[in-house]
C-alpha cells in the first residue's frame, strides 16, 4: 500500500474503534510501519474522526517528516517496531473493559475462554509511568519480547500485529475477553480451562501458523 492507502486504512480502523466505544475523546493512537517510516495519528487527535492531514509521517527515530506533531506515544510505538520486526501495526487505546483491568493492575491471564488463550496466552500489566514518557517506553516495550498485547497500569492497553486489520481484531478480542471476565466475576467466578484444554489450544495455534 502507498501512504494514501495506509492513511485511509488508519482512518477506517479509527472509526471502528470509535463505533465500539474503545477510544473516548482524544485518547489512544494508531500507527502503521511502512519500509523505514511510520504513519501515526497526530498529537491530540480523535481516532474516531481522524482526517488524512491528522496522520503524521515519521521515521523510526520519531522525527516528523511532514512538519506535523506525532502522537505523544511515538517513542513507544517505535521501540516496539525496533524490538519486533514482525509487528507492522500498533493500536493503543483506553477501551473501558481492558482499562478496568489495567487500573486494577490485574493481568488478563486467567484461562477462561479459548480466544484469549489462542491469541494472547496472557496479557500482562506493565508498571505505571507518565503517558508519553521514556519511563513508559522502558516499562512497556520489553514485554513485547514475549507478548503481543500489554495492559498499561492506570492507563489502557497496547497491541501489535502483522497488519492493522489483524491488530484491530486482536483489540476487539481483548476487550470482549475483559468484558466476559468481569461479567463472570459478577456471576460467581468462571471455571478455568484445564491444562489439557490449554495445550490443545496451543497445538491448534501452532498448526495454523504452518
Amino acid at each position: 500500500m502507498n501512504y494514501l492507502e495506509l492513511k485511509k486504512e488508519i482512518i477506517k480502523y479509527g472509526q471502528k474503534l470509535g463505533q465500539k466505544n474503545m477510544t473516548p475523546g482524544t485518547s489512544g493512537n494508531i500507527s502503521v510501519k511502512t519500509n523505514n517510516n511510520v504513519l501515526i495519528s497526530g498529537s491530540g487527535t480523535c481516532l474516531a474522526d481522524l482526517t488524512e492531514d491528522e496522520i503524521v509521517l515519521m521515521d523510526l527515530d520519531s522525527n516528523s517528516l511532514d512538519g506535523k506533531k506525532p502522537s505523544s506515544e511515538k517513542n513507544l510505538h517505535n521501540a516496539i517496531y525496533k524490538l519486533r520486526p514482525d509487528i507492522n501495526a500498533i493500536i493503543h487505546c483506553h477501551s473501558p473493559y481492558t482499562s478496568a483491568f489495567a487500573v486494577c493492575h490485574i493481568p488478563l491471564s486467567k484461562p477462561i475462554i479459548s480466544e484469549n488463550v489462542f491469541y494472547f496466552g496472557e496479557i500482562p500489566v506493565a508498571d505505571y509511568a507518565l503517558p508519553g514518557s521514556e519511563k513508559l517506553v522502558e516499562n512497556t516495550a520489553k514485554f513485547f519480547q514475549k507478548h503481543d498485547a500489554i495492559l498499561l497500569a492506570n492507563h489502557g492497553i497496547i497491541i501489535g500485529g502483522k497488519n492493522l486489520k489483524e491488530t484491530y481484531y486482536k483489540m476487539e478480542t481483548a476487550e470482549a475477553c475483559a468484558q466476559i471476565y468481569l461479567n463472570s466475576i459478577l456471576l460467581g467466578g468462571a471455571k478455568d480451562l484445564t491444562q489439557n484444554d490449554i495445550e490443545e489450544i496451543y497445538q491448534l495455534r501452532e498448526k495454523m501458523k504452518k
